[in-house]
């Protein structure tokens, strides 16, 4: 029974459609200026669904520091001065060696023709020379987009890429930029390492210090290995963390395999 109501509503369903095709198919040829509305009122739908859309110019700005415990205040207000959203400023506290940047990368995928890219200078957008000129062309030329340099007015992509002189005056001072940002890395890591060395030379130490094994822990390991106590026994009696204990047992089996 109810596969019979079932193909009788198919049925109903199938004629009334059928009836509307032709009620309407019977108006529209006999009534010509109802065929005219009809076809011009469906070709300005599709129009204005495939219109494209213009698109609206946007600025980002990029912030960089090198170490977790500097601050981006300072980049971050002047980016707030010019009036850039919150949502289109992409910061981040990581090394500029090279451009393998969660954010930076972010920002390069959303940028489009006619965009503008703001940093406080150069060095922030990283301190690489060769890295540094080539993201600078594949902004510029492949993306199309523009490069402001708030440190640096002449590097304004938007005012001097139009004549052949703002071109050699942009690229000259590009280049000397990134070889004094790429310098001062160099620098800064001669330095560090220097600093090593003198520290090492005073009787400094770097690292963990080496952990001793007392007494307490020798005897809790023995019966731990025998299987006397378990793990959370001994993790209590010792007042220590799982990975501390595994860490201090590989220790002290590798003492105790170095005695015999």
């Amino acid at each position: 029974m109810k596969n019979i109501r079932i193909c009788a509503n198919i049925n109903a369903r199938y004629i009334f459609r059928n009836k509307i095709c032709k009620f309407q198919i019977c108006v529209l040829f006999r009534y010509p200026i109802f065929l005219v509305t009809f076809l011009f009122s469906t070709a300005r739908f599709f129009a204005m669904l495939f219109k494209k859309k213009e698109y609206v110019m946007k600025t980002y700005g990029y912030a960089r520091v090198s170490a977790k415990d500097q601050n981006l205040a300072r980049q971050l207000d002047s980016f707030k001065r010019l009036g850039i959203p919150r949502q289109n400023i992409y910061a981040e506290k990581i090394s500029g060696k090279d451009f393998c940047r969660t954010e930076y990368l972010k920002l390069r995928g959303v940028l489009q023709k006619d965009d503008l890219l703001v940093v406080q200078s150069l060095d922030r957008l990283g301190r690489n020379y060769d890295q540094i000129t080539e993201e600078w062309r594949k902004i510029t030329q492949s993306i199309g987009a523009n490069i402001l340099v708030l440190d640096m007015p002449l590097l304004d992509t938007r005012s001097r890429s139009d004549t052949l002189l703002g071109k050699f005056v942009s690229n000259l001072v590009l280049e000397v930029l990134s070889f004094v940002a790429e310098n001062e890395r160099s620098n800064i890591r001669a330095r560090q390492a220097e600093g090593i060395r003198l520290a090492k030379e005073r009787g400094v130490k770097f690292g963990r210090p080496k952990t001793s094994l007392s007494q307490n822990f020798t005897y809790v390991a023995q019966n731990y290995v025998q299987g006397k106590i378990s793990l959370r026994d001994s993790l209590t009696e010792l007042s220590l963390s799982r990975s501390a204990f595994y860490r201090r047992l590989a220790l002290w089996r590798h003492s105790k395999k170095k005695a015999t």
